[in-house]
């Protein structure tokens, strides 16, 4: 394929600098956001009088046909062209002649290029909205299913204090409200349209660039020219959204795996989300969870690559700057694939409440509420642990928990003590009595739950 910039040129371009100048494996992704651009820019230079209407008619009917036939598989990527927007020029040329050539007066690949990956991350930011949003409500189902369920809460992976399923799961529907929140703040901040923008500095021809920001969805055009070609901010903000929503994934898996381990047994994953073993028989492997914690990694990735990519490029556009495209676009398809792999593998899991109950029984985490007894009995806080601390000794030496310590042990360290201990002490009394904003009482997770979906309802 002849190459649009040529003319300057007395030799063919070097085969392999053309393989690695190419970038139409990666950015023919963009063909339909690359076609949209194009038809609100040759709509905007006919209404300014820039071409006529005719060459404009001409261009955004051959434009449509093309997206038909992409769209169909009639027409094929070639992989000998430079980019998305030189295969689709030079098609457009071939199918309606001089017409095709005049779609790129004002306009330069810079901001044609920084124009289509902000159309389509902005259509990506509410695909991973909408999975996250499904996420949330699976979450919201379940710990409604679960606001008595109780189970141990942990710190540094010990056994602390009692909590609910319920309130632990809208822990992390928490995070991911808040990753709803960065997706729409960055989607406001990348909604600018660049443009108009050209090489760098603009152009010469009476552009009306409100047009084609209107046309396209943008809330304005993008302020300087120079940064409008330059900016990758809003890919590297992305990723890293991307990459909190990948940190939180990461953390309910690693819980996921040590739930189904027959250490643990708080879950059973359904036969259609788990994998099993070539050489052992018997096992039942939490595999998407694993992936999904080994993917976080490589988003990770993603993000330094777009950081150190940006990092100490002069203005304006610089080749490097297409290496933005497998990066952001890997980070995408990436936390796509693992939320709607995630959502329905969580969601056809079996809570085995038993085993949380009776791993909560262990492990003494009613200890804390066993010296608020004493506390608000009269006893200072240091002596009423202190006393505490006796008692759960006593129970380690005699193989006994705090509910199953016979009251003359309680009443041998401390004559506060009455037969009402046993209730301060009954796990879901513990939980339960947790009743400030956000705890674990029932009352306080069903109010957790009206408080996300109201968050769910809110979103633009």
């Amino acid at each position: 394929m002849a190459k649009m910039w040529a003319g300057r040129f007395t030799k063919e371009t070097d085969q392999g600098v053309n393989d690695f100048n190419s970038s139409i494996s990666f950015d023919a992704r963009m063909y339909r956001h690359d076609i949209t651009g194009s038809i609100a820019h040759a709509t905007m230079l006919a209404h300014q009088g820039i071409i006529s209407q005719a060459d404009a008619d001409a261009i955004i009917e051959g434009l449509g046909s093309i997206r038909e036939d992409i769209d169909s598989g009639a027409l094929q990527f070639d992989p000998q062209a430079e980019d998305i927007h030189m295969f689709i020029e030079a098609e457009l040329t071939s199918r309606i002649g001089d017409a095709g050539k005049r779609l790129h007066t004002a306009r330069s690949r810079n901001d044609q290029v920084a124009l289509d990956i902000r159309l389509l991350l902005r259509d990506e930011v509410d695909e991973i909205k909408a999975l996250t949003v499904t996420l949330i409500k699976t979450l919201c189902d379940m710990a409604l299913e679960n606001t008595e369920t109780i189970m141990p809460g942990y710190t540094h992976l010990q056994r602390a204090q009692p909590i609910t399923f319920g309130q632990h799961l809208m822990a992390y529907a928490s995070m991911f409200i808040r990753d709803l929140g960065r997706l729409g703040d960055l989607k406001k901040r990348m909604n600018f349209c660049p443009l108009g923008s050209g090489a760098l500095a603009g152009t010469t021809y009476p552009i009306d660039r409100e047009m084609t920001a209107s046309l396209l969805g943008f809330t304005a055009p993008v302020m300087n020219t120079l940064d409008g070609v330059s900016d990758r901010d809003f890919c590297i903000e992305l990723a890293s959204a991307i990459s909190l929503i990948m940190m939180h994934l990461s953390r309910f898996s690693e819980e996921v795996i040590l739930w189904c381990s027959w250490e643990f047994k708080f879950l059973e994953l359904d036969d259609a989300f788990a994998t099993g073993s070539s050489i052992m028989p018997q096992k039942k492997n939490p595999d998407v969870a694993e992936l999904v914690r080994g993917k976080t990694g490589r988003v990770y990735g993603d993000l330094v690559t777009l950081l150190s990519m940006m990092k100490s490029l002069p203005l304006a556009y610089n080749k490097d700057m297409q290496e933005d495209k497998e990066a952001i676009f890997d980070a995408v398809d990436t936390v796509k694939l693992c939320l709607s792999t995630f959502e329905p593998m969580l969601r056809t899991a079996t809570v085995l409440k038993d085993n949380m109950r009776a791993a909560a029984a262990k492990g003494f985490i009613n200890a804390t509420d066993c010296a608020d007894y004493l506390t608000k009995k009269g006893v200072p806080f240091r002596d009423a642990y202190k006393i505490t601390g006796q008692l759960v000794g006593l129970c380690v030496q005699k193989g006994l928990t705090l509910e199953t310590l016979p009251l003359a042990e309680y009443q041998a360290l401390s004559p506060v003590f009455e037969e009402d201990i046993y209730q301060a002490i009954d796990l879901t009394a513990c939980a339960f009595s947790r009743d400030c904003i956000g705890g674990p009482a029932k009352e306080r997770v069903e109010e957790q739950i009206r408080w996300a979906l109201f968050q769910l309802d809110q979103l633009d």
